[in-house]
């Protein structure tokens, strides 16, 4: 899976958040989705002690959401911790992982925010124009926004704001359990974001696309999986 080449990575944190104003205007909030036969989950995992990022992805048959194959790798870190420019800390890695799998999927899902930033411009729209691919957020927590009441069944949702702009959607994926926030990252409008979340539930608080590429990178953090020391190349291929 190829991606686009937008910029350098090789940036100052107050480089990197002008990179995020000049390209939020090429984000599409509106949809341009093929027909979804593909999706995909994508996490990161960090080692720290090592300077290492993990990321990995799994691909699904939708709606069937059969697992078709999976991948991840290893990088160096080579951006700081700075919230709100976490795509110039993760997504490097997330973009070698993508570039090794087999099966293109039609529509991504990510743990972290798009258009709920402080900028528009989170990691999940980041790695969607990067991919050129339509791509929905699914954050455990909030980073920007104020929200109303929300009901306690599982489906119910309400409108992220910020000011007088809807940036996102609170979502009950589950009775009673905290909400998950839902948004746009790009080539996808709110509401098909919503749909599309709601369609990939299993019962659990997460969706399953970004619950299983949680669990997957973790077990590599582990040692599940084989894991070379310090080195910066792909390492891991699992397909059907």
């Amino acid at each position: 899976m190829n991606y686009r080449r937008l910029h350098s990575w090789k940036v100052t944190p107050r480089e990197a958040a002008r990179i995020q104003l000049r390209l939020r205007s090429k984000l599409e909030l509106t949809d341009r989705l093929a027909a979804v036969r593909l999706v995909a989950g994508a996490d990161l995992a960090f080692d720290l002690d090592a300077n290492r990022a993990i990321a990995g992805v799994v691909v699904y048959a939708f709606p069937e959401m059969e697992e078709i194959e999976r991948a991840w790798g290893e990088s160096e870190i080579t951006f700081p911790y700075v919230p709100g420019l976490l795509g110039f800390r993760e997504a490097p890695a997330l973009l070698k992982v993508f570039a090794r799998i087999k099966s293109r999927p039609d529509l991504i899902f990510c743990d972290g925010h798009g258009y709920a930033h402080p900028r528009r411009f989170g990691i999940t729209s980041h790695l969607g124009l990067l991919l050129d691919t339509p791509t929905i957020g699914c954050a455990k927590s909030l980073l920007i926004g104020t929200h109303g009441s929300l009901a306690p069944e599982a489906g119910a949702w309400t409108p992220l704001r910020d000011g007088d702009e809807v940036i996102g959607a609170v979502l009950r994926t589950r009775e009673k359990v905290n909400p998950i926030y839902v948004t746009q990252g790009h080539r996808v409008s709110l509401p098909t974001a919503l749909k599309f979340v709601l369609a990939v539930l299993d019962g659990y608080r997460i969706p399953r696309p970004t619950r299983d590429a949680d669990r997957f990178v973790a077990a590599v953090k582990r040692g599940e999986y084989y894991r070379p020391q310090r080195r910066s190349r792909l390492k891991g291929h699992i397909g059907r």
